[in-house]
């Protein structure tokens, strides 16, 4: 039986919404927001009669107190509404995902920016609102019609035509459009990126961090230590906005193949390559073999919040990743990586932290959540 794990938080009003987060000068503000519209992309994200079958919902896999990722810890990849079904990847969280740019190729730095999903094969936060419902491993709609016509028989179908017009559901192309149009609205609203992280409220001078917390905020942005802020930068910028804690780059990583995977096991229509199948990430949705192996570079906000870790969900702690980062290179214990060429190895690898270092950064890590009450 699949049980919908979005459910129970019920939705949430709209009252609530804007009065739930503080932007921090941000972009994207819940009041910047068509208030319809926002109501209408709510209950698209919570209605989980959209899967085939019924079952399943955004908010599944995407869960507010997951930190709007997969809540289901025991799995490093996440099950779509068939259970015998899973993905080769974990899920990425939605939370701050308003803010990433368009996909685009950046002349002046020489990479690939922006885009969603772990290999950036949707452009726009509206492409990324469209894949789930027709992915066979996810919610497992047939096409753009069945999801369409689910959405027509709802009980807020009225408030889709308020919004889009009354003759919207008769052009299922149109209506598919506006679906992924309202998501991506609600997406953009303050539920999904508060800025109410400890270390938000500590650069806004309203708390302070303790002495470990400091150490590894030291570590972290020590271009001879950790230089996590390489990748993931942490200061407040020059218009005031909070740092949102990732590039949206790309990056090899050396991250080792995951023999356990589920996704080796299911039918092999979706997998004929069975437990041979190799993640070729940014690479294989561009065909361009010098982007093998590399994956967008996630926001570390909620990061205590949502493992597991990597794009095949490797690792089960933070402990871990950062210990993996630390001594990828001299510690044989990592095994090799899925994707060989490629390999980020002058930004991580061999750090030599000690294990003090380790335990600071990673009590750092921990002020990225949200939810924080100074």
């Amino acid at each position: 039986m699949i049980v919908h794990r979005g459910i129970g938080l019920g939705l949430i009003s709209l009252l609530t919404l804007a009065a739930c987060g503080a932007t921090g000068g941000q972009p994207g503000a819940t009041s910047d927001i068509d208030q319809a519209k926002l109501a209408l992309g709510q209950k698209l994200y919570f209605d989980s009669a959209l899967s085939e079958p019924a079952g399943q919902s955004c908010s599944s896999c995407h869960l507010s107190t997951a930190g709007f990722a997969d809540p289901d810890r025991e799995l490093p990849v996440s099950r779509g509404i068939d259970p015998a079904h899973f993905g080769n990847r974990n899920t990425s969280t939605i939370a701050y995902a308003s803010f990433a740019p368009e996909f685009h190729f950046d002349e002046q730095e020489g990479l690939y920016i922006g885009g969603f999903f772990h290999d950036g094969r949707a452009h726009t936060l509206e492409d990324q609102a469209k894949a789930p419902f027709l992915n066979p491993l996810e919610m497992a709609n047939p096409d753009e019609e069945s999801v369409v016509r689910k959405v027509e028989q709802g009980d807020y179908a009225l408030l889709f035509e308020e919004v889009y017009g009354d003759d919207v559901f008769n052009d299922v192309e149109l209506a598919y459009e506006k679906i992924a149009d309202a998501l991506a609205s609600f997406e953009r609203s303050d539920f999904f990126s508060p800025f109410t992280s400890k270390f938000d409220y500590y650069l806004r001078g309203e708390t302070q961090l303790t002495e470990q917390e400091l150490r590894g905020l030291a570590v972290f942005e020590d271009e001879n230590k950790g230089n996590c802020a390489a990748c993931h930068p942490s200061s407040v910028g020059d218009d005031g906005a909070l740092p949102l804690l990732t590039d949206y780059s790309y990056d090899n990583l050396g991250v080792p193949k995951l023999a356990e995977s589920p996704f080796y096991l299911i039918d092999p229509k979706h997998n004929p390559d069975g437990a041979a199948v190799i993640d070729l990430g940014l690479g294989e949705v561009l065909n361009e073999p010098e982007e093998n192996g590399k994956f967008k570079v996630s926001t570390l906000r909620n990061i205590a919040t949502t493992p597991p870790y990597m794009h095949n969900g490797i690792f089960t702690t933070l402990k871990e990743v950062v210990e993996f980062y630390n001594t990828r290179d001299i510690d044989s214990r990592w095994g090799a990586a899925e994707v060989a060429e490629n390999v980020n190895d002058e930004e991580l690898g061999d750090l030599g932290l000690t294990d003090q270092e380790v335990d600071d950064l990673v009590a750092f890590l921990h002020t990225l959540s949200d939810g924080f009450q100074p």
